[in-house]
């Protein structure tokens, strides 16, 4: 298996040889300010275009590596909730490729890092910019150079290979390899900070953002949102990676070397 999948039966020793350091080379600084977000000319759920608020803060400019998450379990010996999963070892061929963890998995490896993951509207400023965008790289179609969509089940790429597609703020794989968690909780737009959706806790829909390797280009946008109920289990995780974020001030640290 390509990945790893947080599931119950957790041996984090199985994971000690887990080679290769870091690839996630930095956390990018997105300023505050207001930004387009959503559209009218796609699915209802992505409407109305508008334009919500959003204070600064810093992603991580990849998505995180199976070597990284390994790391995290064999230091913090960490067990998932759920009893319907287990820890495979991964191929070290793909220590470096984004890892598919459960949304408990990747709550807990920002923690983990002093960080938190992002909100909904976070990850789309930081994919979108401001202008209205539909891909991270602009509009200009999706293309290999870009992206990885369009691939076998399974088939995940190094997330630092297409710079071509990093967003204006410098963040890079936003658009297939695999899809992302956020720490939103579902509800429809106008998007509002203050209305409880920014601290899903575990229950009912949470929002995936992005797209997978395995994704068709029409399904490639930054607006795309997906509603995950958790129970659904290993299907989704399989095409769920993640990225950290984090609203303190990083200074001279960003976009750096990551603690």
């Amino acid at each position: 298996m390509r990945w790893i999948i947080v599931l119950v039966g957790l041996v984090a020793g199985a994971l000690a040889a887990a080679p290769g350091p870091a690839l996630a080379d930095g956390m990018m600084l997105v300023q505050a300010g207001a930004f387009w977000m959503g559209r009218d000319d796609g699915p209802s759920g992505e409407a109305p275009l508008h334009r919500p608020y959003v204070g600064d803060f810093w992603i991580e400019r990849h998505k995180v590596s199976n070597a990284e998450f390994a790391e995290f379990l064999n230091e913090h010996r960490w067990v998932p909730p759920s009893r319907e999963s287990r820890v495979e070892s991964f191929d070290p061929a793909y220590a470096n490729h984004p890892v598919a963890v459960s949304w408990f998995g990747a709550r807990e490896y920002c923690a983990w890092h002093g960080r938190r993951l992002p909100t909904e509207a976070e990850w789309e400023k930081a994919a979108r910019g401001v202008d209205q965008r539909q891909y991270p790289w602009g509009d200009a179609p999706p293309t290999p150079t870009r992206a990885v969509f369009g691939l076998a089940r399974g088939a995940t790429q190094k997330g630092d290979m297409r710079p071509a597609g990093a967003s204006p703020y410098g963040v890079h794989d936003l658009l297939g390899n695999l899809r992302e968690w956020t720490s939103t909780t579902f509800k429809p737009y106008p998007y509002r900070h203050d209305d409880g959706r920014e601290s899903f806790t575990g229950v009912g829909l949470v929002v995936m953002r992005g797209a997978s390797h395995d994704d068709p280009a029409a399904e490639l946008s930054v607006t795309r949102r997906w509603a995950v109920a958790l129970r659904d289990g290993a299907p989704v995780q399989q095409l769920a990676g993640f990225r950290c974020a984090t609203s303190d001030d990083l200074g001279e640290v960003a976009p750096g070397g990551r603690r």
